[in-house]
């Protein structure tokens, strides 16, 4: 489903050989990054990976991290649609915060489409599925074959109610003839609590937010979402592997700056955040969380994010989800 933009992402990693844009046009005052969850959770550990080395490096004088969580990471969405668009405030965000709600929400306060200057692609993650360690199984077969003995088992926890982790929870149920009935969590951090004491027995979500869970044996990842292993998890199968290849995504965290920020600014920070995702110190850190670092030109993330509205556009429509 996902592949041509794979290729896409690999042909792009050329960009950090060209000739930089000059680094008199980045902006010289504080730069605030917004994420829209709370401190500790995937997104918040790698964005502030990803700032440490920008203050290494010193070409943009102070960074601030600024958390506004809330509403899948819609409420930061807002506020950068607001921002002043002279690159001071820029937003990290993964896709569940810019695709589906586009998609979910009746009357969304922004477009990511023309609302934001998509300024780089960070890296890709795969959605998966987990078991809790009680399950007396350690497969996804097995965890549906359970569920057929009685379906009322089927629930699972969804890290966000209309987000990809919702989505793909529907979409392995349907590929794999049960029922799975999602349950709205806000973030992954209260779902790996309820796995871990039994009170859940599934949950979905990005491999970056349950990876050191599952090595910590706190839950079990039997599944996850793309066309092929990552290489965060190369001995958990693929909905591919399982026989739907049809079904397979990704999804992917990005940085993006407000609509009108000048062109001579989005391409100089493109080059500085992807030079800075791009070091060997920072790759490492965002594989250990389960993102596999790819960045692209604003132009490249900009096609991106508007094929994965369509992509993800049927599934949405079929499930009939939608926030008021």
């Amino acid at each position: 489903m996902h592949l041509p933009r794979r290729a896409l992402l690999r042909a792009s990693g050329a960009l950090l050989a060209a000739p930089a844009v000059a680094r008199a046009a980045l902006p010289q005052g504080t730069v605030r990054i917004l994420v829209g969850f709370p401190p500790g959770g995937g997104t918040d550990v790698m964005g502030r990976a990803i700032a440490e080395t920008l203050r290494r490096r010193g070409r943009l004088k102070n960074i601030v991290i600024e958390n506004r969580a809330g509403a899948s990471g819609t409420v930061a969405c807002e506020a950068l649609k607001y921002a002043t668009p002279d690159g001071t405030t820029l937003m990290f965000a993964p896709s569940a915060s810019t695709v589906q709600p586009v998609l979910t929400f009746r009357k969304l306060p922004f477009d990511p489409r023309t609302d934001f200057a998509p300024v780089t692609m960070t890296g890709t993650v795969q959605t998966c599925f987990v078991l809790a360690p009680s399950l007396p199984f350690t497969s996804f077969l097995d965890y549906v074959a359970w569920v057929k003995q009685d379906p009322k088992r089927g629930s699972f926890g969804s890290t966000a109610l209309g987000s990809s982790t919702h989505f793909f929870g529907l979409q392995l149920g349907g590929a794999f003839g049960v029922e799975l009935e999602p349950v709205g969590y806000r973030g992954a951090a209260p779902v790996i609590a309820d796995l871990a004491a039994g009170h859940i027995k599934a949950g979905c979500g990005g491999v970056s937010d349950f990876l050191t869970h599952h090595k910590d044996g706190a839950l079990r990842i039997v599944v996850t979402s793309g066309s092929k292993r990552g290489a965060t998890t190369p001995d958990i199968p693929t909905i591919a592997d399982l026989g739907h290849p049809d079904q397979a995504s990704f999804g992917f965290y990005a940085f993006y700056a407000p609509a009108g920020t000048p062109a001579a600014v989005v391409a100089a920070l493109r080059d500085e955040l992807a030079e800075t995702t791009m070091e060997p110190e920072v790759k490492a850190q965002l594989l250990t969380i389960g993102l596999e670092p790819e960045v692209s030109t604003p132009a490249e993330l900009g096609r991106i994010l508007a094929e994965d509205i369509e992509r993800w556009r049927p599934v949405v429509e079929k499930s009939g989800f939608k926030v008021d």
